[in-house]
């Protein structure tokens, strides 16, 4: 699965999956080897390995530095696919939903490679799907946001039916013209949601990019103010 942490990424496996047509046997990502964080979703490492463990998949990880020349990031996913078919695997899931020169970038690199690409949410009306990801179970938050088509303000905001009615004329429902990327929290096949506290908003590179961290255990109190952890145990415990 070409994994991007996001909710086309869950979405297409989740699809790909129900319709048995394929055996999922890991996560392919690229990674900003300099932020250690996934390329344009700005997603830390610790979430993405979080996502990974609920999916019970493993990682398969493509440092590329920041900027990257084309040239190394085809050379280094060439290495990746490599890997992958000595591997013995014979597909590769992608979550590409209308941009037929993405489509056709994919196939023509993957032609030769004894990969299959599939494309399980491909030519889906984007209003619809956007509303069949949340109906099933598909909670996101907004990671990455292009300010010269959304608001800076939308980083940050849950993926929802609020922030849907709240789109702009012609920013597309699920963002695949670049106009925002998102994390994903929960999404079928997660064997829990993952608890997140969103924190400032960075400008750069031309994007506003809304920090997500694992979010803190909260600790307990006693009636008295006394922190649980800190008391004593009872006579005989």
């Amino acid at each position: 699965m070409s994994w991007s942490s996001g909710k086309d990424s869950a979405y297409a496996l989740h699809v790909a999956r129900a319709g048995q047509t394929v055996d999922v046997e890991g996560l392919l990502v690229c990674v900003n080897a300099d932020a250690d964080r996934v390329a344009m979703h700005a997603v830390r490492r610790t979430l993405l390995e979080a996502q990974a463990e609920r999916l019970g998949l493993p990682l398969h990880l493509v440092e590329i530095p920041s900027p990257c020349p084309n040239d190394v990031y085809e050379t280094r996913m060439g290495a990746a696919m490599a890997e992958a078919r000595a591997a013995g695997v014979e597909r590769i899931v992608f979550g590409d939903l209308f941009l037929a020169d993405v489509r056709e970038y994919r196939e023509r690199k993957l032609s030769g490679t004894g990969l299959t690409p599939v494309f399980p949410l491909w030519g889906r009306p984007t209003d619809a799907l956007a509303r069949e990801m949340l109906g099933a179970g598909v909670r996101a938050v907004l990671t990455c946001v292009d300010p010269k088509v959304l608001p800076a303000e939308f980083s940050g905001r849950t993926f929802d039916a609020d922030l849907l009615r709240d789109l702009p004329d012609g920013v597309d429902p699920c963002g695949e013209r670049g106009e925002f990327h998102t994390f994903v929290r929960d999404a079928p096949g997660f064997t829990s949601p993952i608890d997140i506290e969103v924190g400032a908003t960075v400008l750069r590179d031309g994007f506003a990019f809304r920090d997500v961290v694992p979010a803190r255990p909260s600790i307990a109190t006693s009636p008295g103010g006394e922190h649980a952890s800190a008391r004593k145990p009872e006579r005989g415990c």
